[in-house]
């Protein structure tokens, strides 16, 4: 595979092919997000995308005076969001793309957040170089867990970031799955169109939480968003999206098979127990 090398910071940073076209998009796309979406790069949301974010704090168990790491953070919105609901909060943001990160920085000073919140350029893959193992409460992937095309890596490396205890929360697009074949080639193709457009590796949940229990996480939970179906964006801003590039509109939904499921994925590092204790403390969490 060609690798590419970038300097971020004194941290000299391998970049595999995918994760540079990621980067490449995200240069070339964040103003046209920015104007679709405001500074909250997430489809699945509420009409109100502040309630979703109040919802977020809640889902992934976000506590005053904890230290988070947001992976894929886009231009910073969510992460400014947490930080200024919830008290004590530190966070380091990392996103791979330069333009997110010039604008992220500039949405920190404007927030006047620099002390507790701090953007990197760097790709994800290699937060657990970056920064010092077992560190985090929390790690945060909200709809850019996607864009990994070694998942493996990812909840390797939240592995090595969490203290024990702590906790990484994954939201984002999955393949959906069906027992007829016909509707599973035509699912699979949707998703590989994508996949394509928005430089995404849409992930198959069987394969994530696979690795996640031989890992050694505890699942707290994987579920479907839970909000008010009358509070629900219904994807109108994506499909304005995608009307803005062309690329995955959907002209008609006369036969058109929806292609993923959203999921919320909570998962925990054990505490440092004995082995012989290790049952009770499965069976209590």
């Amino acid at each position: 595979m060609k690798v590419l090398k970038k300097i971020f910071g004194k941290a000299q940073i391998e970049i595999p092919d995918h994760s540079q076209e990621v980067r490449k998009f995200y240069n070339k796309t964040t103003d046209q997000f920015l104007e679709v979406y405001g500074e909250i790069i997430q489809a699945f949301r509420t009409k109100n995308v502040d309630d979703y974010l109040d919802y977020t704090i809640s889902s992934a168990q976000l506590v005053n005076a904890e230290k988070i790491l947001d992976a894929g953070c886009g231009v910073c919105g969510p992460s400014i969001y947490f930080a200024k609901k919830v008290n004590g909060l530190k966070i380091d943001a990392c996103t791979i793309s330069d333009i997110q990160f010039e604008k992220g920085t500039q949405n920190i000073k404007q927030a006047r957040l620099d002390d507790r919140l701090h953007v990197h350029q760097l790709d994800y893959h290699t937060i657990d170089e970056v920064f010092q193992k077992e560190t985090y409460d929390r790690i945060l992937f909200l709809e850019s867990f996607g864009h990994s095309d070694n998942k493996e890596r990812l909840i390797d490396a939240c592995w090595e970031l969490l203290k024990p205890g702590g906790m990484a929360y994954i939201k984002d697009l999955f393949r959906r799955i069906d027992d007829d074949e016909w509707e599973q080639l035509r699912i699979d193709k949707i998703c590989a169109e994508i996949d394509m457009a928005y430089k995404y590796k849409i992930g198959d949940l069987n394969n994530v939480l696979d690795k996640i229990r031989s890992k050694g996480f505890l699942l707290k939970f994987v579920k479907i968003p839970e909000i008010e179906l009358s509070q629900f964006e219904h994807l109108t801003i994506s499909n304005d999206f995608q009307t803005l590039f062309g690329i995955g509109k959907i002209d008609t939904w006369t036969n058109y098979v929806f292609p993923i499921d959203f999921f919320e994925i909570l998962i925990q590092k054990p505490e440092k127990i004995s082995v012989k204790d290790a049952h009770l403390y499965f069976m209590n969490k």
